[in-house]
Order: structure tokens, then C-alpha cells, then sequence
């Protein structure tokens, strides 16, 4: 990632940066696909070149307000930005507007190649989740329950509808706590979240996603860490959801705040919990059937894109299941 440093003169660094840098930190998040670290009255800006003049741009702005003003409010770099970004739209055609693409297209892969909804099933998450705020989508292995949810997750992060994404997953191997694995957190969880993590590196190329994980633009965390937060401008997937108990899913489903959306998968058929819990997925269709604003999604082996024996494996556990029934 290629950077350079602005360094700050004729004012008081502090008044450009900010009181404990929150000049600073609002700059780093109005352009998240940068990096900017202060050191005194040096700034190294890293990320891409665009970005890296729009922000030498702004210092330079910052320091004449503040030198006219002596001094510079939050206000002053509210302005600034929003006529940045008014300009910037004003400039640039939408890249997520293709009228060449079919309305099944999601969002691009960080190669450029398209991603669509591929079958019945998955277009139906698509057109779900652009009318309801919360979307179950329950069906079987390998028919792309995780990964059209991510790329959904992208595209509204990419269009700015939301600030940032949110990936969980309960831990029930590990009983939540994961502590007597070796390593720091993301190594702990690292093995139950991989599916995830696997979504993300088709959809973003491997710098930015580094640079969104870091800022917390992306969030990959157990079940677990959700407990006592409140989820507000964020698109937010649990995965795996049948390994919830009730209670987990009702505290997920009671963290969803303002401006956010989530979707929640899992397999019915693919339960982990010990056999005392009972699935939160399960039971969860009963208790919010009838609520506007939340849809159930149901797919099938019809919507599996693995390989075609994994169709075939799938109706013949479900021939089985059933006769011993």
C-alpha cells in the first residue's frame, strides 16, 4: 500500500489533529480505504492516490481555517468533508450501477467478476433482504446460504448504506470461551469463523480487507461477544445459526440497532448443541412468523451450487431421517 507523509506547519499540531486526535480518527473513517497515523506534526497517509490527495487537500483546507479562525471546530471538518464527498459523487459515475448485469448481480468479486444469485433459493434472499430489515434463511449445506448473505453484507458497505459488517458464528465447540486455545483472540476463533473470513477474501482484495479488520470496518467474532453491545449502521450475519439456543438468539436478535439490517443462516438439520438445547433456529420460526419486517427464506437441495453429489448425499440422509421417523 503506498503512503506518504503531510507534515503540519504554522499551526499547533493539536488543533489540526484534534483533542486525543478526533480530528483524526473522524478523517480515518470517512475514508476507510486509508491509513492515517500521526506522529507530532507528521502524518503518514497510506491507502490509494486518490484518497491520499483528497486528504492533503483537507489538511491543507484545515490549516487555513484554523490559521484564519485560531482555531477549528468539529463543525469546520464536518464542512469540509461533506463538500468533499459532494464533489466526489458530482465527479464519478456509480461503479456499482451496471446495466449490463441482470438484476440477479449482487456485488463484484475483488477481481472484477460478477456474483450473482445463482438459484431460486438465493434470489430469494436477494429480493428478502431488500424489503425486510431481518432475514432467516434456513436450507442445507453448499447452497449458498453464507456466502449470497456476505456478498449482500459487501455490496451495502460498498454503497455506503451501512458503516460496517458484522460477522458471527456461535463457538459451540469450544463452549463459548474459547480460552484454553492457544494464541491471541483472532487465532482462538480463527478455525470457527474461517467460512467467513473465506467469503470476504473472493469479494475484497487482501490489503483493504486487512485495513477493514483492523479498523473494525469489518468484525468477525463468536456468538458470545455480541452479548451487551447494540449493533447500530451495520449489516449483521449470524452464521451457523442453528448452534444458537434460545436465549443466544434472542440476545443476537435484541442487539440490532438503528440503520442496520441482519441476516441470519443455518441448517436445521445440522445441530451441534448437546442434546438438552434446544436450537434457537428452530423455534425462532414460531415465535416471529407473523412480525412485519421479518422474513423466513427456505431453501433446499435444488439450491445447492457444490458438487452434484452433494445433492444427492443430501436426499438420501433426508430419505433416511425419514423412515426412521
Amino acid at each position: 500500500m503506498s503512503s506518504e507523509t503531510y507534515t503540519i506547519e504554522d499551526v499547533e499540531p493539536v488543533i489540526i489533529l484534534g483533542f486525543h486526535d478526533e480530528h483524526l480518527k473522524k478523517l480515518d473513517e470517512a475514508y476507510p480505504d486509508t491509513k492515517l497515523t500521526a506522529r507530532g506534526g507528521s502524518i503518514k497517509i497510506s491507502g490509494p492516490e486518490e484518497d491520499r490527495e483528497e486528504l492533503i487537500s483537507i489538511f491543507d483546507e484545515l490549516i487555513n481555517m484554523a490559521k484564519g479562525n485560531d482555531d477549528l471546530t468539529e463543525d469546520d471538518l464536518d464542512t469540509v468533508l461533506a463538500l468533499k464527498n459532494s464533489n466526489r459523487k458530482s465527479k464519478k459515475p456509480n461503479p456499482l450501477r451496471d446495466t449490463r448485469i441482470s438484476g440477479d448481480f449482487i456485488t463484484n468479486t475483488h477481481d472484477g467478476e460478477a456474483i450473482t444469485a445463482k438459484t431460486p433459493g438465493q434470489k430469494k434472499i436477494v429480493e428478502a433482504s431488500a424489503t425486510n430489515d431481518i432475514v432467516f434463511t434456513i436450507g442445507p449445506a453448499g447452497t449458498g446460504k453464507t456466502y449470497t448473505s456476505v456478498a449482500l453484507a459487501v455490496r451495502a458497505l460498498k454503497q455506503q448504506k451501512v458503516k460496517k459488517i458484522i460477522l458471527a458464528r456461535p463457538a459451540v465447540e469450544a463452549g463459548e470461551t474459547l480460552g484454553f486455545l492457544p494464541g491471541d483472540l483472532r487465532e482462538k476463533i480463527d478455525p470457527y469463523l474461517r467460512p467467513l473470513y473465506d467469503a470476504l477474501e473472493d469479494m475484497i482484495e487482501y490489503d483493504r480487507l486487512e485495513l477493514y479488520l483492523a479498523k473494525n470496518i469489518i468484525e468477525i467474532a463468536p456468538l458470545a461477544y455480541m452479548r451487551g453491545r447494540t449493533l447500530n449502521n451495520a449489516f449483521v450475519i449470524l452464521d451457523e445459526a442453528q448452534n444458537a439456543t434460545n436465549m443466544q438468539m434472542k440476545m443476537f436478535l435484541t442487539r440490532i440497532g438503528f440503520n442496520s439490517r441482519a441476516i441470519i443462516t443455518g441448517d436445521i438439520t445440522q445441530t451441534d448443541l448437546p442434546r438438552k438445547k434446544q436450537s434457537g433456529l428452530i423455534s425462532i420460526q414460531r415465535i416471529l412468523k407473523d412480525i412485519e419486517g421479518i422474513s423466513f427464506v427456505y431453501l433446499n437441495e435444488e439450491d445447492v451450487v457444490r458438487h452434484k453429489l452433494v445433492r444427492e448425499i443430501i436426499e438420501a440422509y433426508d430419505k433416511h431421517e425419514n423412515k426412521n421417523q
